[in-house]
């Protein structure tokens, strides 16, 4: 994502917060230069920056204000006790016309740099963004929603750190003239976070405080289990004795894996959860139920026990 021909730096400040659910807050902010954001999808991915202990984000700051500039070569060049925490999030709305983007936070605690920030943040308070610039020259980059245009049955699987994305992707099918067939199974933390969503969706939310007994995840796969593809499956040629090989997960590394499809395909399905848990919902998707793994995006937003930069 470096250099001026996808992403670049941008300097922007609180301006307000809105508190969705128990778990989760969307912060609005404005920026000078916000008007030059793009976004191309509703899981278009961005990076923030966060102050270090006993630092600031001056040096980022400066950056942000040159025309051209290598913000990731710059960052790098931090010495690393100097460099600021950097965490992945998605755009939720981006209003380039009144300079606002908004994002929003799940709520852990004191815990981690990024949800330590968006329980102390007041407004004026600035971060660092790196985002698509919409004079970008080369292809727009960072999203994986890419559905088939004749996609006649969609399949969405989030936890609480995808559902801001799950729930674009879910307005935007909403108005969509297509109305393909979808089905949504999203995990969040509490009863309270369970939302008001604008949806032609049939959609389960999956609280985890309604079954404690259950891990991180694990109401997702037991949802999965319950979804009736056989269908699609014979229609797509695949079968659990033909299924494709398993992929491999490599704990140092971030799994994601997108789908491979041209605009014919009629089935896609879109995961976006804990690393480990959007691994065990493919593989029950590819190697037990036999869909072949072309039709599935799956992506690691985290991993747990990890701490990603």
């Amino acid at each position: 994502m470096a250099g001026r021909s996808s992403y670049r730096l941008f300097d922007i400040a609180l301006a307000r917060r809105t508190q969705v659910s128990t778990s989760l807050v969307r912060l609005t902010f404005t920026g000078p230069e916000v008007s030059r954001m793009a976004t191309y999808a509703p899981d278009q991915r961005i990076k923030l920056f966060f102050p270090p202990a006993g630092g600031s984000l001056e040096t980022l700051f400066e950056i942000a204000k040159r025309e051209e500039h290598d913000w990731y070569g710059a960052y790098r060049a931090l010495p690393e006790e100097q460099r600021p925490p950097m965490r992945t999030y998605t755009i939720r709305a981006l209003r380039p016309m009144r300079g606002e983007v908004e994002v929003e936070f799940v709520l852990h605690g004191d815990n981690g740099p990024a949800s330590r920030w968006a329980l102390r943040a007041r407004p004026g308070d600035r971060l660092a963004m790196t985002a698509p610039a919409a004079d970008a020259e080369g292809p727009a980059q960072g999203y994986e929603w890419k559905p088939p245009r004749d996609v006649r049955r969609v399949l969405i699987v989030a936890d609480e750190t995808a559902l801001p994305a799950a729930a674009g992707i879910l307005e935007g099918l909403a108005s969509s003239p297509l109305r393909p067939k979808v089905e949504a199974l999203i995990e969040v933390p509490l009863n309270a976070d369970i939302q008001s969503l604008e949806h032609a969706a049939k959609l389960h939310w999956l609280p985890r405080e309604a079954a404690p007994e259950c891990r991180h995840g694990e109401r997702l796969l037991r949802a999965m289990q319950d979804i009736d593809l056989s269908d699609e499956i014979r229609t797509l040629g695949g079968t659990s004795e033909t299924a494709d090989a398993p992929d491999e997960f490599d704990d140092e590394r971030p799994f994601w894996e997108a789908a491979t499809l041209d605009d014919t395909a009629p089935f896609y399905a879109w995961i976006a959860a804990e690393s480990k848990v959007a691994m065990a919902i493919r593989r029950y998707l590819v190697n037990e139920c036999g869909l072949p793994k072309r039709y599935v995006t799956s992506m690691g937003y985290w991993r747990q026990g990890k701490v990603s930069r």
